[in-house]
């Protein structure tokens, strides 16, 4: 299927195409700068009317399917990468929606947040050898039975970049086995690039509404980029919406 070039923000495209697929909503924080490219990724494939929303919102606008929490360096990494994030007032509103089930995706620094919010367990910490690592990586698809994963078929390794100084993924022992135990590592390294436990690049939580990884989908959704492997991630989320 060949998707169409997304139109310049603040442009419309012509009269009569619709994209709505899963009404998403990108969170905006101070330090956030990978909120532009989440924001192309999901207009492109799941939602033409795709917004912004400022971290001082106190909800979510009426319908959202999917929350997206995007990377970039809130707060300038104080405290820990994601810690002040985390307790910003549109948080309380993305809890409420995954606690009723709504789709909720963090990448990188989103994915910092969603683990010092408490919704997905573990933390990430300083890469292994403690530098800044910006590259493509390939990862291996672990669990093909989510709403993130059903487009890619299992064990399927894909070309994915990522840019982060805090990516080395940690949780104590227990947890580290129920999530292998429960199929809730979706992602994981083929060539770990940071020292993360188990090679993990992504997981969901319980209930598999929330997901979070250290590289960037949203910027592998187009051949110009050099990958279009993270379409998947969309076109599957895109799938559960039709579906039901």
């Amino acid at each position: 299927m060949r998707f169409l070039p997304l139109a310049p923000l603040g442009f419309r495209r012509s009269r009569g195409f619709n994209r709505r697929f899963m009404k998403t909503a990108v969170i905006q924080f101070p330090g956030s700068n990978c909120d532009a490219d989440a924001l192309h990724a999901a207009r492109l494939l799941l939602d033409d009317s795709a917004r912004f929303m400022w971290h001082t919102e106190g909800g979510l606008p009426a319908g959202t399917d999917l929350v997206f929490l995007p990377g970039g360096f809130t707060y300038g990494d104080h405290l820990r990468s994601g810690a002040i994030a985390a307790r910003s007032p549109i948080m309380e509103a993305v809890k409420a929606h995954a606690a009723r089930g709504g789709y909720v995706l963090g990448v990188c620094n989103g994915f910092q947040v969603l683990t010092e919010a408490g919704l997905l367990p573990g933390a990430l910490s300083r890469n292994r050898d403690l530098h800044f690592l910006c590259r493509p990586v390939h990862l291996r698809v672990e669990n093909t039975r989510t709403a993130f994963t059903s487009a890619y078929a299992q064990g399927q390794v894909i070309e994915i970049p990522i840019a982060h100084g805090e990516g080395n993924y940690y949780a104590d022992p227990e947890t580290v086995a129920r999530l292998e135990g429960e199929g809730q590592v979706v992602f994981r390294y083929a060539d770990n690039p940071n020292g993360s436990l188990n090679d993990i690049a992504g997981i969901v939580g319980g209930r598999g509404n929330v997901l979070g990884m250290m590289p960037h989908p949203e910027r592998a959704v187009e051949a110009l980029l050099g990958s279009e492997d993270g379409q998947g991630l969309f076109r599957s989320l895109r799938a559960v919406k039709v579906g039901a």
